[in-house]
């Protein structure tokens, strides 16, 4: 007989899950995960990886139009969709094997199937080969969440899809119609614009990436638009009437409604948590539209039961699920631990070109108070970017004019996906603008551009 008895078992195994059931067993625990249908969940499987993938084919394919600016020379220049997919899927695939690898490494006994919490300290799995009753002191919910379907505008997965027949697309869209600018729409609209769909985002706020800083979003349409991608910002598309090969939208905008059409449609208008049939009402779990409420120790209320990523709320973001998961291994083990702040957490897009940012935007910072100083920096001023062919960009910080303290950082351009991390470990830090100031940064990267926006804001900036 399968021992059924664990110290801590983990409902889900994407970034939140697996990461917690790790460090679990790490601290001597004896950890079971329950999966119902990939290790890795969206993020490996639909989500982060494969995405980056795809978007990787696309930005070689990008290239390949620019070889005559880099003296080279490239003829016939296409692409095999399929091709593409397959790359992407084989990431996939790779990355989720990795993590059941990571499991058997760690002595975590996974279990796949659905799971239920039929009382405290129980979970009930559903597999393949009937029911399993499980006992721990300590439940992880790591469920996380899916896309948000809009009434009239449900997808089908021939005329309208979602993230994941966008993912393994069964035709290349001629005419294509995202719905939503979020990092979703965005980098979708991003990967089939530059396959040569001709693009139209709408977007219900009255700017794409709505999250970003304004500057950032308004320099990120014009980038769209340059691309050939149609922008419609306080915009919503009201109904979709589907016929054969064809999808009329009703877009409203300004007050009146306008019909277009399109071969294909992408919603990605948000998503919704996976808190159904767990039973978590009848424990007294208090949720809040589909998300789990809980204490900034990720704690519910119930004794024994915590909600980590997705599943309890913004930032919907892999990084910060695997942080949390860390955090209450900890806590379960007795260990100090310190809570997720939602301002300390970058986020990125990896549309082209890259958005990425931490902590406060201008707007934000001065609703909350701050009297601020703020420096940018554009790529053109930056030797490296010139070099790379990448001059479009810019880097934008914010500062506490009292103290100097960091208060947010908000990139768009080549790599600051990658850059973004300097200004993360500058805010975990308590980093002052006189830090960053005399932080020696390595010639030529893109990098620099990070130390000139510092010193812009303080009027020292040396290269504009």
């Amino acid at each position: 007989m399968a021992d059924t008895s664990f110290d801590l078992i983990v409902i889900g195994a994407g970034p939140g899950g697996y990461v917690a059931a790790i460090r679990g067993a790490q601290l001597g625990m004896k950890v079971a995960v329950v999966e119902r249908e990939h290790l890795g969940g969206i993020c490996l499987n639909w989500g982060c990886i494969p995405t980056k993938a795809m978007l990787r084919s696309s930005e070689v394919f990008h290239l390949m139009h620019r070889a005559k600016e880099f003296g080279l020379k490239a003829d016939n220049i296409g692409y095999d969709l399929d091709a593409v997919v397959k790359r992407s899927r084989g990431i996939a695939g790779q990355l989720s094997s990795g993590i059941g690898h990571l499991m058997k490494k760690n002595k975590v006994t996974v279990f796949m199937g659905e799971a239920t919490i039929p009382a405290k300290g129980r979970v009930s799995v559903k597999g393949e080969k009937g029911a399993q009753e499980l006992t721990a002191k300590n439940i992880v919910l790591a469920t996380g969440a899916r896309a948000r379907e809009l009434p009239g505008l449900e997808a089908d997965g021939d005329l309208v899809w979602t993230y994941k027949t966008a993912l393994t697309p069964p035709r290349m869209p001629k005419k294509l119609l995202v719905i939503g600018s979020g990092a979703i729409g965005i980098e979708f609209a991003s990967f089939y614009n530059t396959l040569g769909a001709d693009t139209t985002v709408v977007e219900v706020m009255d700017r794409v990436l709505p999250v970003e800083d304004e500057e950032i979003s308004a320099f990120a349409k014009k980038s769209f638009e340059k691309q050939g991608m149609k922008i419609m910002q306080k915009a919503m598309v009201k109904k979709l009437d589907r016929s054969k090969g064809k999808v009329t939208a009703h877009i409203e905008k300004d007050g009146k409604i306008t019909t277009q059409d399109f071969d294909t449609v992408i919603s990605a208008v948000g998503i919704v948590g996976n808190v159904e049939g767990l039973g978590l009402e009848e424990l007294g779990v208090k949720l809040d539209r589909t998300h789990v409420v809980t204490d900034e120790y990720c704690r519910t209320g119930v004794d024994g039961l915590y909600a980590i990523g997705d599943i309890a709320g913004a930032p919907w973001l892999a990084h910060k699920a695997s942080h949390e998961g860390v955090m209450v291994a900890d806590l379960i083990a007795g260990k100090h631990a310190h809570p997720v702040k939602p301002e300390t957490i970058a986020g990125c897009t990896y549309c082209h070109p890259q958005v990425a940012s931490v902590g406060y935007t201008e707007a934000k910072a001065k609703e909350l108070g701050y009297d601020i100083k703020v420096g940018r920096f554009p790529f053109i001023g930056n030797g490296k970017a010139i070099a790379l062919g990448e001059a479009e960009g810019l880097v934008k910080t914010i500062f506490d004019a009292k103290t100097g303290e960091l208060l947010g950082a908000h990139m768009i351009g080549a790599e600051v996906t990658e850059m973004i991390q300097g200004y993360v470990i500058g805010r975990q830090l308590e980093t002052t603008e006189e830090d960053l100031m005399n932080t020696v940064f390595p010639h030529p990267t893109l990098s620099e551009m990070m130390h000139e926006s510092v010193l812009d804001a303080y009027d020292r900036v040396i290269h504009m």
